[in-house]
């Protein structure tokens, strides 16, 4: 079973009796992380970490025979209450566990337990605690190949972005080109490199960057000429197992000089992203630890003293892993405040926007946090790019 030995280790350190992993009919991504893909569950099954010792595993008799090359010692039922007695017994009184429980809802990624399973564990003598540290250090990690693919996938999407501005640039006024078009071309380009991805890139002009996730499809999507505004946001990783998202957002003008309203909102978002960046550094030469709030309430600060905080509408960014959005901190407190600590082996985005009427800037560059510190895994965008004719 994936993930035990770090688990365990953190459980010991934080004192904790246990991690206890419930489910029901995939309700908890955790789950199929630390158990594998079992199949289809139809009844309601816990999964028992001890601090110390072999997991245990409480599962409904229909579904026992889904796990039979689990390591984990089985036990079965098959009424409501010896459910009941089961978990009792899993527990103890009076243990402490953790759970994927976020109070008053503050990390949405974290709080998968419903609330009558909260009651019920409780009732039974349980000490509910969040798992939110415990989930991030246990299962968000980074390992040295997964950082190797993580770079990897970074140069080549830095390399792809700069060639749709290319792409775009040879097209003016001898191709049709439309939002649809160049998203369609990155799509082949992905697949000529071997990229993978859960949805997007993002392709966006004028006013469909003032949204941050439009998409183009063929009812919606603009042409592209002289004098546009184009925004891409590029996430993919390698087709590979164990392969983690790297993800990255560029903007552009088409035409031979860039609107001071444009120039404007890139400087403001260049600096609250910079303004990040170095916070991340600083907490690292003073060894002091530093909290994905923390990171965001700089940025957010930055934009409010330009005079445009009620245009940043959204969090300063998110955590990477397998999935594009991962399940470790996120540089959060405007939709969150995420008081989760930046540990190493986590890697993150730093990505800024501003967003009016008519159109919408962004700069997301991707960071790696190691033992020696951050490591900015993406070429970081200077200036707005010049699309000539």
């Amino acid at each position: 079973m994936k993930y035990v030995r770090d688990a365990q280790e953190f459980m010991v350190r934080e004192g904790l009796d246990g991690w206890l992993i419930y489910d029901y009919r995939h309700s908890s991504t955790v789950f199929a992380a630390l158990a594998g893909q079992v199949g289809m569950l139809t009844r309601p099954c816990f999964l028992f970490l001890p601090a110390a010792g072999l997991p245990r595993l409480l599962v409904h008799s229909v579904d026992a025979g889904k796990f039979h090359g689990l390591r984990a010692e089985k036990r079965t039922y098959s009424s409501r209450q010896e459910l009941r007695e089961a978990l009792g017994r899993l527990l103890g009184q009076g243990q402490k566990v953790a759970m994927e429980y976020s109070p008053d809802a503050e990390l949405p990624r974290v709080s998968q337990v419903d609330g009558g399973t909260l009651e019920l564990v409780r009732s039974l003598g349980g000490e509910v605690v969040s798992s939110a540290d415990l989930l991030q250090f246990a299962t968000q990690r980074w390992t040295s190949l997964q950082l190797r693919l993580h770079r990897s996938v970074a140069r080549k999407l830095v390399g792809l972005v700069r060639e749709a501005f290319a792409h775009v640039s040879a097209g003016l006024g001898r191709v049709e080109l439309t939002e649809l078009s160049v998203q369609q071309f990155l799509l082949e380009r992905f697949r000529e490199l071997g990229l993978v991805s859960d949805a997007g890139p993002i392709v966006q002009v004028n006013r469909h960057a003032a949204d941050p996730h439009y998409e183009p499809s063929p009812a919606t999507s603009l042409p592209i000429g002289q004098g546009d505004w184009l925004l891409l946001d590029l996430w993919a990783k390698e087709d590979n197992a164990q392969a983690v998202y790297a993800d990255i957002t560029w903007v552009g003008y088409v035409g031979q000089k860039v609107p001071l309203r444009f120039r404007r909102a890139f400087e403001v978002v260049a600096g609250a992203r910079d303004a990040a960046l170095e916070l991340l550094f600083k907490a690292h030469q003073e060894g002091r630890s530093i909290q994905g709030w923390e990171v965001d309430r700089v940025a957010r600060r930055y934009v409010e003293r330009e005079g445009l905080g009620r245009n940043f509408t959204h969090r300063l960014g998110h955590s990477l892993g397998a999935e594009v959005h991962g399940a470790a901190v996120n540089l959060d407190d405007w939709e969150t405040h995420d008081t989760r600590t930046i540990i190493p082996g986590i890697g993150f985005t730093i990505e800024p926007g501003l967003y009016f009427r008519s159109f919408g800037v962004r700069s997301e560059i991707d960071v790696f946090w190691s033992e020696r510190g951050p490591e900015v895994t993406t070429e970081v965008q200077k200036e707005i790019l010049l699309v000539p004719r």
